[in-house]
């Protein structure tokens, strides 16, 4: 069948018809036959042309797909209204980048590019997410595009490039971390197949829990020991990194041990058992979960203790700023709770859910309800509820609430029955 339709077009063997006989003869032809004609490779570039302003979508889509398609047909297309058009033109244009030759860059390239820069800024994130899925592994690519893609507000099209392009300097990472409001951004980055030291720094300096999980799954991330120190201070209160911690790899022993401190007692023998550790330094770590655990129960009623301390602090006046900052810094998280409690009128349970939200603003609201000021939200926000660096709350002109009392009462509400 293609093959008759091109006799049509061709009048036989060796006789090609002018750009307007063809213009006329497609006219006549179905959308079937003008589809055929928009996906095949020998179809003559003014036809193609002719057919990237087709009423039909189906052979647009042919046309942006054809590698045969003039730059002048693509131009047409990156502004098509049908954003499957613009999707394939995607995957052409940046599959056709890495494969061009010395004279097709000098003749073709910059014309690419210029495709490539509008479709990475096209409204729709489907068409960006094409393009940086296309571009991720490639490194003939101008730099600004991969660095637009890299800092895109949606997830779907940052992450491509975050966790495989090596165009993005160590530099750049760092920068993007620093910037990003994306959730998930920072996991993928922790994903790469190098991470280095610096980079691992600032992903677990931002305390977002999925991305230093990440990081810590890594074989290929290089982590500092200070570094590691610090995320095992984090992991003390945070269940959901007690996992990823005992399946890093390359663990000291003095590591382990402090890991062995407070997780629970299958994951120290999963330890034990993953690290092949020696007799003498497996006793010595399951000696301590032993300890630990008979210590728990000879200290159970350590939480009526802490009870009774927190009420007389609160009848004594002594809950103030200064003392929940001193409760934040010795990580006192138990005490902290019961003394918000009181500062608040609310159940411990509802404090504790909130400090676990990863919402900024009812930990704001909480702050607030206690009398406390900005600066020990800021603490409370990043120390204890370990809210991601770019979604925390600032004050505003340095000191005022940045919600209203509205706002924040509406935030209480949903705890104030211990919900």
């Amino acid at each position: 069948m293609l093959k008759s339709i091109f006799q049509k077009f061709r009048g036989g063997p060796g006789k090609k018809y002018s750009y307007e006989e063809a213009r006329l003869a497609l006219e006549k032809q179905n959308n079937r036959d003008k589809s055929r004609l928009a996906e095949h490779e020998d179809t003559k570039p003014e036809i193609l042309y002719y057919l990237a302003t087709d009423k039909s979508a189906d052979v647009r889509r042919k046309i942006a797909k054809n590698t045969s398609t003039p730059h002048q047909a693509d131009d047409i297309l990156v502004k098509d209204e049908d954003i499957e058009v613009r999707q394939e033109l995607s995957r052409k244009i940046a599959r056709m980048l890495p494969d061009l030759s010395a004279d097709e860059v000098t003749n073709i390239r910059e014309k690419a590019i210029g495709i490539l820069e509008t479709l990475a800024n096209d409204q729709f994130p489907e068409v960006r997410r094409i393009v940086s899925e296309e571009l991720k592994s490639h490194d003939c690519v101008p730099r600004h595009i991969i660095m637009r893609l890299a800092h895109d507000d949606e997830l779907e099209v940052c992450a491509p490039v975050l966790e495989y392009s090596p165009m993005l300097s160590s530099e750049d990472l760092q920068e993007i971390i620093a910037a990003t409001t994306t959730s998930g951004a920072l996991k993928a980055i922790a994903r790469r197949s190098h991470v280095d030291e610096d980079v691992s720094d600032a992903i677990s300096v931002s305390l977002d829990i999925p991305a230093v999980s990440a990081l810590l799954a890594n074989k290929n991330a290089q982590i500092r020991e200070t570094t590691l120190d610090a995320i095992i201070d984090q992991a003390r209160d945070v269940e959901p990194l007690h996992k990823p911690l005992v399946n890093c790899a390359n663990l000291s022993i003095r590591a382990m041990k402090r890991i062995a401190g407070f997780v629970a007692s299958s994951l120290v023998s999963q330890m034990i058992s993953s690290y092949n550790l020696d007799e003498d330094v497996a006793d010595d770590l399951l000696s301590k979960v032993r300890k630990r655990i008979k210590e728990n129960e000879l200290g159970s009623d350590d939480k009526n203790t802490l009870e009774e301390q927190a009420r007389k602090f609160h009848e004594q006046g002594l809950l103030d700023d200064a003392f929940i900052e001193n409760t934040i810094k010795n990580r006192q998280r138990e005490l902290l709770c019961l003394c918000l409690a009181r500062m608040a009128a609310m159940p411990v349970a509802s404090i504790q859910k909130i400090l676990k939200s990863k919402k900024a603003r009812r930990v704001i609201a909480l702050v607030w309800r206690c009398e406390l000021n900005m600066r020990t939200a800021i603490k409370l926000q990043t120390e204890i509820a370990c809210i991601p660096s770019a979604q925390i709350l600032y004050a505003k002109d340095g000191q005022r609430f940045p919600l209203s009392e509205a706002e924040m009462k509406y935030d209480l509400a949903l705890y104030d029955g211990g919900a």
